[in-house]
């Protein structure tokens, strides 16, 4: 089933459309304006446009170029009963992905749409596959660890990443959660979507509403213009909400709304404006004792937590150490344009023997250190003994 829109200034046409695809098993909306019909669009949710070729009010390929404008991978079909090869050529040139003439039969209609969708799916997943080849060669070679639990977590992700389901990220400061987020979108059908992050801690909280939904001009002192939000400039792919912990309480209502409705209400808006996001979370706080402690909406806890993933902190996979340490060592020397062969044995011991309390995070920060005060071929002990100043504890 896809989410088609008509346009079509005659109205016997525009309903034998909507009833020829409505039984084709299409969700149909049908509009006598091209004017109403880019309203619509800009509220979302459509796959497919058809549209005639001649209209009073705005012809068929000004409505085409204003839509490819603006979605230029949605695909148009043209309707005409003009039908030339001049118009026709026209129409694809402007970025029609096909033409049919009038009169013509349901089956001809339906044979067309069934092409141009099958087709759109194609390239979609064509740019979804040749993503996936970048992530796993860009992201997967930062995703970095052989652990046992990280092995598992790497399994979870692949089937994760398939649905559109909304994830909660858990884990101490400095484990990856944000990592992990890029990589779900990433591997996603959304990976040629745009990814939106927003740190909820990050933000004052006068401004985190019209941050995360928008605001009309004039709704407020210093309004000066219209703003869309983070939710929809996230439309059609992901929105990372970082450290959920922190959203206050009064906001996490309205939040609930956008999941359960699929919908945001700028400030000072009218009507409410259609988003298709796909919502991922993060937090390095307990959000049920958040709850249980009144600091943190049940309900909205439980749409969040519809797939929970728990990232271990560093000191319970340390045979991860190894191969982070090298990873970053090769980052790092290539930045700053050293030649460092690798870490001393004796400076891998100091590294495993301590706890990490600041994570990946952490460790990254040591390496890098540790090479831009590097002057030989290896990392020494003496270059990554300064954790020992914080008075931690050798574990063995």
């Amino acid at each position: 089933m896809a989410s088609i829109l008509v346009v079509d200034d005659d109205d016997l046409v525009l309903e034998s459309l909507r009833m020829v695809l409505k039984e084709a098993g299409h969700k149909v909306r049908a509009v006598n304006s091209p004017k109403k019909g880019l309203s619509l669009l800009d509220k979302g949710g459509c796959d497919l446009v058809i549209t005639d070729m001649r209209m009073p009010e705005m012809s068929g390929i000004e409505f085409l170029e204003k839509v490819k404008e603006k979605f230029p991978n949605l695909p148009v079909i043209m309707i005409t009963a003009y039908g030339t090869v001049d118009t026709a050529v026209t129409a694809m040139k402007k970025g029609a992905s096909d033409y049919i003439m009038k009169p013509f039969s349901a089956d001809e209609l339906e044979v067309v749409v069934e092409k141009t969708l099958e087709a759109h799916r194609l390239k979609e997943e064509n740019v979804r596959l040749k993503e996936l080849v970048r992530c796993q060669s860009e992201v997967g070679e930062e995703f970095i660890g052989e652990s046992a639990p990280i092995r598992a977590l790497k399994r979870e992700l692949e089937k994760i990443a398939c649905s559109d389901a909304t994830v909660l990220i858990m884990g101490e400061t400095g484990t990856g959660k944000e990592l992990i987020a890029r990589r779900i979108h990433a591997l996603s059908q959304r990976a040629d979507g745009p990814y939106v992050r927003v740190n909820c801690a990050a933000i004052p909280d006068t401004l985190v509403e019209a941050e995360l939904f928008g605001h009309e001009k004039g709704a407020f002192t210093g309004a000066v213009y219209t703003r869309k939000g983070k939710f929809e400039l996230a439309h059609g792919g992901t929105i990372l909400l970082d450290e959920i912990g922190e959203m206050p309480l009064h906001l996490q209502a309205k939040l609930l709304r956008v999941l359960q409705e699929g919908e945001v209400d700028r400030i000072g808006g009218s009507s409410p404006v259609e988003v298709d996001v796909r919502v991922v979370a993060t937090t390095n706080r307990d959000l049920a004792q958040e709850v249980k402690e009144g600091r943190f909406r049940e309900d909205l806890f439980f749409r969040l937590n519809v797939v929970p993933i728990y990232v271990p902190p560093l000191r319970e996979r340390k045979e991860d150490i190894p191969l982070l340490a090298e990873a970053f060592l090769r980052r790092y020397s290539k930045k700053v344009g050293k030649e460092i062969k690798g870490i001393t044995d004796s400076a891998m011991r100091v590294l495993l023997d301590y706890d990490w309390p600041g994570n990946v995070r952490e460790l990254e920060n040591c390496i890098h250190r540790a090479v831009v005060l590097c002057e030989g071929d290896y990392l020494g002990d003496d270059l990554v003994s300064f954790p020992y100043s914080l008075g931690f504890k050798r574990t063995h």
